[in-house]
């Protein structure tokens, strides 16, 4: 995960390095601190009037006892995603449209069932949403995507047990963001 990580950035920095664009933007998504806490960072090089391209990871690592501590739930995942993102009027402001590759590695349950699953997700995405501009350097970006791929899984019948109910390999589809952000631009 962490050679795809690299590999990922180190790409999208070599490509902001030959664009002439001066444009940077870095924020935080707070939808997903508000989910379980997932730490979450983005950043966004303009390399056109129309177009940036982005580079955006999210870590949670925490699970919370529930119950008086008989079972827990999760939400943990380490994730990280390019994106190009295209503006009709200009770069950061107003609407935008994007699309993204995705790669994540997850463990999530307790929250509906007792259940729980673990594997690692990757494919690719389409989103759209607004930035307002709150000051000149101070935006609040509000968004919806969708992603789809592959994904291989093993799910248990509890989170602490042990006891592998299923395993494979399949398709997914499921949203990908909602997203509620604070970004500075500079």
């Amino acid at each position: 995960m962490n050679k795809i990580g690299f590999s990922l950035v180190s790409a999208l920095l070599l490509l902001c390095q030959l664009s002439s664009a001066q444009k940077l933007q870095v924020g935080t998504n707070v939808g997903d601190w508000l989910c379980f806490g997932t730490v979450n960072a983005h950043v966004d090089f303009a390399i056109s009037r129309h177009w940036t391209l982005g580079a955006s990871a999210k870590y949670n690592p925490f699970s919370f006892k529930k119950d008086g501590g008989a079972s827990q739930m999760q939400l943990r995942q380490r994730s990280v995603a390019i994106d190009g993102r295209w503006w009709p009027w200009y770069v950061y402001s107003g609407w935008w449209l994007d699309m993204k590759i995705r790669v994540q590695e997850y463990n999530m349950g307790g929250i509906i069932s007792p259940s729980t699953e673990e594997g690692l997700r990757y494919g690719g995405g389409v989103g759209a949403g607004y930035s307002y501009m709150i000051t000149p350097h101070l935006n609040l970006d509000m968004g919806l995507g969708v992603w789809g791929g592959a994904k291989t899984y093993t799910v248990y019948s509890c989170p602490k047990c042990g006891d592998r109910l299923d395993r494979g390999v399949k398709a997914f589809v499921m949203p990908s963001d909602v997203i509620l952000s604070l970004s500075y631009v500079f």
